[in-house]
């Protein structure tokens, strides 16, 4: 039997991890310090060169300075965004692809045979992201029935290592490079609960960098008169993203730096202030610091029933990032384990958990015999029908709710509805995705649609019976049933990864 990894996909960085001998998570050791210099985490990064794509550190180096590297790309992972590459056209996916593809050549390189991956993925994901990210796994070549959201895997990381016994209510507080997530969970010794759960797709470290970058610029020009020059891209070659993040760096450790280094930027001093920094990024944690709130309010609990703030992601080391928490929660946050790691190690204790436990020793199977896991829809589903508006006392079409988010998984709901025609010979089938219980069609995202011929000549109310399954997954499979005709179609929300077509992955090799 070949081992059970857990990968961090991440939108900065990605790590594989796996369960030791003796049932611990650990981290997967990377040989190749061109592509991950610490041995551990690997830049979520692809630099093309000529039939080759390379992934790692180098590829984030060449980022700012090489219109054939690419990265932060799955923050537009289910989304049409494509990329230029010498004429053609690359995608998130094709990107991710990569990227896991060489994931699985290093798993393979140091454990062997790998019988079975969980992919992480942002809390917030919507559908098309989520089925993405299984759908590049499984074309990278990873076998994968699992993935499992970011926040809930920290926890499981959390939990496990904890040398205490841990009950009470917890929070995840997740800010990465790309993607912020919060969850409020209960624990119970190994046992977890996720009470609520929600994110912002695109809010992180990347968004602070620009907003550093957006500062210098001002600065530069003040004390030096000098407008500084952009590339036809927008970007400012001397001081870009690698730099930003640098300093970004420094600033969490020191009360001010200079823009670009001990040498400056064109030889010009530009000192920058931490308290400046922070000032520019105050709206951006303002967001952060509402969703906590709202996910508080969700799981129905105040800040006094609140037992600790868990940190993970790289973004939480920033200084103001813990400040802003404190102000939400009323107390310190702390540091569970390295909040680069946390997600990667938990998704290999999920693999695990989740595997048929035929290739695992003793003393592994031991180690998760107290694990139980209990997840939540991060997003409310429902279909749009005609009904009876207690508002505007007429029928109307709204979005009626078939399951609602915070609703743990894995769910099955039915709802029973009817024809509203004479003689009505099709129906217009939808599945809607909303982040709150809203009514009103034109403020919910329709992530399938469809018909259905039924037969002629029939009275109106004819019963028609929809149901609704969301799995570990959290992804969508709905079933719409003519009762009386027996005649049915289904919404099958997940991409079929055998009829993809082939895209650029199938170009190019990995170096």
């Amino acid at each position: 039997m070949g081992a059970y990894i857990g990968i961090d996909l991440g939108t900065t960085f990605c790590a594989i991890s796996v369960l030791d001998d003796t049932g611990r998570p650990t981290i997967v050791n990377i040989p190749d310090k061109k592509i991950a210099p610490d041995g551990n985490i690997i830049s979520s990064c692809v630099l093309f060169q000529k039939d080759k794509a390379i992934i790692g550190d180098q590829a984030r180096r060449a980022l700012q300075l090489h219109r054939k590297a690419f990265g932060r790309f799955k923050r537009d992972m289910g989304t049409s965004k494509t990329y230029k590459l010498d004429g053609k056209e690359v995608t998130p996916f094709d990107l991710s692809t990569i990227v896991l593809s060489e994931l699985k050549k290093i798993a393979e390189e140091q454990l062997g045979d790998i019988e079975k991956a969980v992919i992480t993925i942002p809390a917030n994901f919507a559908n098309e992201a989520r089925d993405q990210t299984l759908s590049a796994a499984k074309k990278a070549g990873l076998d994968v029935d699992y993935i499992i959201d970011e926040p809930t895997a920290a926890a499981l990381c959390y939990a496990f290592d904890n040398k205490v016994e841990l009950h009470g209510n917890y929070v995840i507080y997740d800010l990465g490079g790309g993607t912020f997530d919060v969850s409020i969970i209960k624990v119970n010794g190994q046992n977890i609960e996720v009470l609520s759960s929600s994110g912002i797709a695109q809010l992180g470290g990347d968004d602070f960098d620009k907003e550093l970058i957006t500062l210098v610029m001002e600065k530069f020009k003040e004390e030096t008169g000098k407008e500084p020059e952009l590339d036809e891209n927008g970007s400012w070659d001397l001081y870009n993203l690698s730099v930003a993040e640098t300093d970004k760096k420094s600033l969490s450790k020191r009360a001010k730096c200079i823009a670009g280094g001990d040498d400056g930027i064109e030889d010009e001093i530009i000192e920058i202030k931490r308290a400046d920094f922070e000032k520019r990024i105050s709206t951006l944690l303002a967001q952060t610091e509402m969703l906590c709130e709202s996910t508080l309010d969700e799981a129905g609990l105040t800040v006094n029933e609140i037992e600790d703030i868990i940190l993970v992601g790289g973004s939480t080391r920033i200084p103001a990032v813990k400040a802003s928490i404190e102000r939400v929660f009323k107390k310190e946050p702390i540091i569970g384990g390295n909040v680069d790691e946390m997600v990667a190690l938990g998704a290999a204790l999920y693999a695990a958990l989740k595997s048929d436990k035929q290739g695992l020793n003793s003393m592994q199977k031991a180690s998760l015999k107290q694990i139980k896991v209990a997840d939540v829809a991060n997003h409310c589903f429902g279909t749009i029908a005609l009904s009876y508006n207690e508002i505007t006392k007429q029928e109307e079409y709204q979005n009626v709710i078939m399951i609602n988010k915070n609703t743990k998984l894995p769910v099955k709901k039915v709802e029973d509805m009817a024809t509203v025609h004479n003689g009505q010979t099709s129906l217009k089938l939808t599945v809607t995705q909303s982040t709150s219980p809203e009514t009103d069609p034109k403020f919910v995202k329709i992530i399938w649609e469809g018909t259905m011929d039924m037969p002629p000549n029939r009275p109106e109310g004819q019963p028609i019976r929809i149901t609704y399954s969301y799995d570990e997954n959290q992804l969508m499979h709905c079933v719409f049933e003519d009762v009386n005709s027996g005649k049915s179609e289904e919404a099958e929300v997940n991409l079929d990864t055998d009829k993809l077509e082939d895209s650029a992955i199938d170009k190019f090799l990995v170096d």
